[in-house]
């Protein structure tokens, strides 16, 4: 049976694979932690976390592959006392205290991304899958400054209500992102394929770092492939990204990256990224991968800038917004995407993250006529009547070179499955204890 075949029936099969042993599951069996790569450490002078300390990130120089993948990493981000201090909760910035050495045999660096550790970890009963990137060189680019990568700038955020100290806080990210990309050149000096990615924050890093990535390392062939941080089209007010677009410009210092782009970025629009690195870079290959339905980034771009926001109108404005940003990237032909509509993971945020179950998108799908319940997978009323699409299949035929564009309509295929049912909480709880 061809690969691609076994993977859509393997993912169409989730639900009746968990019930026979749902007793026995434990995070340590979804997710295995994919590798056991000899990292090197790597620290650059005058390259600093939010707090002053040391930054950090982590190569792999695979003896069979000269095919390079950078990972940005993601976690939250922050412009204000109550966002960098914590006070806001899930709605802040990661690593505020610094990176461990050790970090990359933490829980985060290890388990996190199937793309890192070249094959999606499966479950019992559906065996993990080698993916595209199986063997690749990877460097792995820690987050710890608040600014999705590419800030430059050190400000003093003070306690509006002046119970607390301010708090000094270094968005550094540029500089951490140049550095790491000039020594990269050096370490790389012959990348066949540069795959880079970042999940989030990361998949902003992504977006906004492509350009310094690509021109410092010269690979033959080029890929981005952003999780989930996507910089929505804000060319003016109307635009509901617009507001947080004009705070991070101002409070990051963003003009050291803006200066560093070419002409086709429209400083007066964060969103032009998209065009801009399509424009640069037209035999490349680019993707966006994401949920219509994520409640997380949705959340950090307009709750705090649209205060009493229900989740129903924050996702309504994420759709927009999505809408948007659909039609720019279909405005070049070497941009992909792969958006399905939701999955009860991590309020549905990041495709690329922890295990691809749940990932695939369907071309067309609607509920199942009463003719068809007998119809596999029995568990579902939901009927995916074209292109079942797994994301490792996607990123075969991406990586290959073939051009793949789902937008996944309102469906609650993930919600029905049963084995869905079991996964989710179990990772949600290993997520939300880290």
């Amino acid at each position: 049976m061809a690969m691609a075949t076994w993977r859509r029936l393997a993912a169409g099969g989730l639900a009746l694979a968990i019930p026979f042993v749902a007793s026995a599951i434990g995070i340590e069996d979804i997710v295995d932690g994919g590798n056991n790569y000899n990292w090197q450490r790597v620290e650059l002078p005058g390259t600093v976390c939010s707090n002053g300390s040391q930054y950090k990130f982590w190569t792999y120089d695979s003896p069979s592959s000269n095919n390079l993948l950078i990972m940005f990493e993601g976690g939250g981000a922050c412009w204000d006392y109550e966002t960098c201090s914590g006070a806001a909760g899930v709605l802040g910035a990661a690593n505020p205290n610094g990176l461990a050495d050790d970090y990359i045999t933490q829980f985060k660096a290890e388990y996190v991304s199937p793309l890192v550790n070249g094959a999606d970890p499966g479950i019992p009963l559906r065996p993990i899958n080698p993916i595209v990137t199986n063997g690749w060189d990877v460097v792995y680019m820690p987050y710890c400054t608040g600014d999705t990568h590419v800030g430059n700038s050190v400000v003093t955020y003070t306690d509006p209500t002046g119970q607390n100290p301010p708090i000094t806080f270094r968005h550094a990210g540029f500089n951490n992102t140049r550095a790491a990309m000039q020594y990269l050149a050096g370490q790389f000096p012959n990348v066949n394929k540069l795959l880079v990615t970042g999940f989030s924050a990361g998949g902003v890093a992504t977006a906004a770092g492509y350009y310094e990535a690509r021109r410092t390392l010269q690979p033959n062939q080029g890929y981005m492939l952003n999780d989930s941080g996507p910089p929505m089209p804000a060319p003016n007010g109307s635009f509901n990204s617009r507001p947080l677009h004009d705070t991070i410009k101002q409070v990051w210092g963003l003009e050291t990256l803006y200066g560093e782009l070419p002409v086709t970025f429209d400083e007066n629009d964060f969103g032009s990224l998209t065009d801009m690195v399509a424009v640069e870079f037209p035999q490349d290959q680019l993707a966006y991968t994401g949920y219509s339905s994520d409640f997380n980034f949705s959340r950090f771009s307009y709750e705090r800038f649209y205060p009493n926001q229900s989740q129903s109108q924050i996702l309504a404005r994420w759709r927009a917004d999505q809408a948007n940003l659909v039609s720019e990237m279909s405005a070049h032909p070497n941009f992909s995407y792969h958006i399905p509509w939701a999955r009860p993971i991590n309020d549905s945020h990041c495709s690329t993250i922890i295990t691809f179950i749940g990932s695939h998108a369907c071309e067309r799908i609607r509920k199942k006529r009463w003719y068809e319940f007998w119809q596999w997978p029995w568990t579902q009323s939901w009927k995916c009547t074209r292109n079942f699409l797994p994301l490792e299949d996607f990123l075969d035929d991406w990586i290959g070179g073939q051009v793949s564009r789902i937008v996944e309509t309102e469906n609650g295929y993930n919600d029905e499955d049963p084995g869905m049912q079991i996964v989710g909480p179990l990772i949600n709880d290993a997520l939300a204890g880290q």
